[in-house]
């Protein structure tokens, strides 16, 4: 999309028409676009000047005459990959090789390339000063993506210390894939699942690294992010259905766009305000654009032709947000059999509970929903007016604490009650449910249940140690 701007071919047309060489031109638009980019506040599209400086750097390339990628044959046996910045394209001309890690001068764990590397497991460490300058070929390099730590040409008992924790952890990881098809279950016999929370159709591909039972979240709105307009009904049904493809059959749960607050469409027009993750956001934006809202229930039932569609609505504040959204999907599903569509196999609809206020109204809500679905991450924010975002309060509240605890055993005595499942990934079965928790909690267990630790050494010759 970056390559196909009109403004930006335009400016380096202008450039070269100035009497600038071609590679010139694109030097020039380059620095201009990192000096602009420079200048934006938020802190997500100002880290898309990495991927402007990838499409520059691959295009200057072609124009001096180079080609893209790396000659297989030049790389190690394995080597850690060691860059200012880069852009994920430029990391899958190594992906697929013997790369074991990636150390960057900047970058952030919000970048693409980052999100891409976490894809294919390289660990990335980013902002590491000077790396290209102090990180010479065929240095002996220690990446630790959990901590953040890049360890240069390490002493030998250094490097005896590091062996021994990636066996131990190999080990450890081994021994986890025996436990892989275990089935969880508390030692006081309550039934867990482990489902995947997804954004990317790269993630997908740990269904079956991992035995996950399925996507109990599948973050639609991810996608949306890097775009420059909103996908047609088409598109995004092209979408759906690759998911589907590659789950096989194993269950998906969507949740309709949670944009807003934090993640803002840069084609959505929209204005600043005190308290985002309070404001215009989710099934809100959903309701106030019904036609946005729309298509992408179009495009679900589409996609699910013939499958199971799990879905579920995000920030339901009070019954009425969530009739309103149900009257819409009835709509496209009148409308999908009048078309002549495939319908889904069948239909299980759902609730994001984040909001204090649907607590005080779940003997109802569980009339209407077929699931429900506990979203910690807010659902604590709003519970003790912290803000997640902010680091010094990250650490502040326990999940685990007596007034989390007694919220969740309220869910769960309404939840029985009412006979409705919690976080439901397949259909129900009379009076058995499981919390889904997307929180720090869930990803401590989640690290020791899989040992996702993990410390890349590469191959290379030792000499003395040094730190960065």
């Amino acid at each position: 999309m970056f390559a196909g701007d009109r403004g930006w071919r335009g400016r380096i047309v202008d450039a070269v028409r100035s009497g600038l060489t071609a590679e010139a031109a694109v030097q020039k638009v380059r620095d201009e676009n990192k000096s602009r980019m420079m200048q934006v506040t938020d802190p997500y599209l100002r880290e898309r000047i990495y991927d402007l400086e990838d499409l520059a750097n691959r295009l200057q390339q072609f124009l001096t005459g180079q080609g893209p990628t790396t000659n297989a044959a030049d790389l190690p046996a394995e080597f850690i990959l060691v860059a200012h910045s880069m852009g994920p394209a430029e990391l899958l001309d190594y992906a697929n090789r013997r790369i074991g890690g990636l150390v960057l001068e900047e970058g952030s764990p919000t970048s693409h390339v980052a999100i891409v590397a976490r894809a294919f497991d390289i660990p990335v460490v980013g902002r590491v000063e000077e790396a290209t300058r102090q990180i010479e070929q065929g240095n002996m390099v220690v990446v630790d993506g959990d901590h953040g730590t890049v360890l240069v040409r390490p002493r030998a008992d250094i490097q005896q210390t590091v062996t021994v924790a990636i066996g131990t952890r190999s080990e450890r990881r081994a021994y986890y894939e025996t436990l892989r098809d275990t089935p969880a279950v508390t030692q006081d016999g309550v039934e867990i699942r482990l489902v995947l929370n997804v954004g990317l159709l790269l993630d997908l591909a740990q269904l079956e690294t991992t035995g996950a039972e399925g996507v109990g979240l599948f973050r639609t709105e991810i996608p949306l992010l890097a775009r420059n307009a909103f996908p047609g009904v088409a598109e995004q049904t092209a979408f759906y259905r690759r998911a589907y493809e590659q789950a096989g059959d194993r269950p998906i749960v969507f949740r309709t766009l949670d944009i807003g607050g934090d993640k803002i469409l840069p084609y959505l027009p929209h204005t600043a305000e005190d308290n985002p993750a309070m404001g215009w956001r989710a099934i809100r934006i959903g309701l106030d654009r019904p036609a946005m809202l729309r298509q992408q229930l179009r495009a679900l039932l589409r996609a699910a032709g013939g499958r199971d569609l799990y879905l579920k609505f995000p920030m339901i504040a009070e019954i009425a947000e969530f009739e309103a959204a149900r009257r819409l999907l009835d709509k496209e599903m009148a409308r999908l059999i009048a078309e002549g569509y495939e319908e889904p196999r069948s239909l299980q609809v759902g609730v994001m509970l984040e909001v204090p206020s649907l607590l005080f109204q779940l003997p109802e809500l569980l009339k209407r929903i077929d699931f429900l679905s506990v979203g910690t991450n807010d659902l604590a924010q709003f519970l003790y007016a912290c803000d997640r975002g902010n680091p010094r309060l990250a650490e502040r509240y326990d999940m685990l604490s007596a007034p989390m605890l007694a919220v969740f055993r309220h869910i769960v005595a309404q939840c029985e009650t009412a006979d409705t499942p919690l976080s439901r990934t397949r259909r129900p079965r009379p009076r058995t449910s499981a919390v889904m928790l997307r929180a720090p909690l869930m990803k401590r267990w989640a690290a020791s249940r899989l040992g996702v630790e993990r410390c890349v050494l590469s191959s290379s010759s030792a000499f003395s140690g040094r730190r960065l």
